[in-house]
């Protein structure tokens, strides 16, 4: 368990200040020690402790219409994705995000100028979108960050939107992947030290993110897309 809890720390550190991260990062490390099933359950709930500390301590930027535009969608597509998750492939999916997430982080840093237009229409799609994977393959963060982050918010309204749309993904996902049987009971305890260990990591990753200039802070979030894309494009080239 204590390794599991390691990795986790760093990786919420890293969500904490990027905005995303804790499952793109802890999924595949947790697969190196529990089934699919069982990783997938441990890891959505970890993401929610977390969103739910990060949503607390950025509560201040919270911007209500991107909430309820974006959020609903992926509230709803993100309930589609965690009834999916048992009976479609998840191998080609993560290729196929790793691939535009690699292209559009490296664009984007050649390219500085490339920005999503806050429209009820842009914000409807990349909500769906970003839901439907974080139900599906647990790892939807890095996709939602692009299209946020592209809306060139302030630092403070980017991390708050992004944890409260996560959070309420992650409270619609979790039940299914309960009733579906993901999580043995002899898992429940360790809901305990994961809780624990998400808001310490929370609270140091918002001291890092509030101590970034603006500029750095948003060159490290694509910088965090790209290395995420290489990272789901490596799963998939090399199972």
């Amino acid at each position: 368990m204590l390794p599991f809890l390691v990795f986790g720390f760093f990786a919420e550190v890293i969500a904490a200040s990027v905005g995303f991260g804790a499952s793109t990062i802890l999924l595949p490390l947790a697969l190196l020690y529990f089934d699919f099933k069982t990783a997938l359950t441990l890891v959505a709930f970890f993401h929610l402790f977390g969103t739910l500390s990060r949503s607390y301590f950025f509560r201040a930027g919270l911007n209500r219409k991107i909430i309820l535009q974006f959020g609903t969608t992926s509230i709803i597509f993100g309930l589609l994705g965690a009834f999916l998750a048992n009976t479609l492939t998840q191998t080609m999916l993560k290729g196929l995000l790793g691939v535009f997430l690699t292209l559009y982080g490296l664009l984007s840093l050649i390219k500085k100028d490339i920005r999503i237009k806050a429209a009820p229409a842009n914000l409807i799609f990349g909500g769906s979108l970003s839901g439907f994977l974080a139900g599906l393959i647990g790892t939807g963060g890095a996709l939602r960050a692009t299209f946020l982050a592209a809306l060139k918010s302030k630092k403070q309204e980017y991390l708050a939107t992004t944890a409260v749309v996560a959070l309420a993904v992650d409270l619609t996902r979790i039940p299914v992947y309960l009733s579906s049987g993901f999580l043995a009971s002899t898992y429940f305890w360790w809901l305990i030290p994961l809780f624990l260990t998400a808001v310490v990591a929370t609270f140091l990753g918002k001291q890092i993110a509030l101590f970034l200039p603006a500029k750095i802070f948003e060159r490290l979030i694509l910088l965090a897309i790209t290395a995420a894309g290489f990272w789901f494009t490596y799963l998939w080239l090399f199972p």
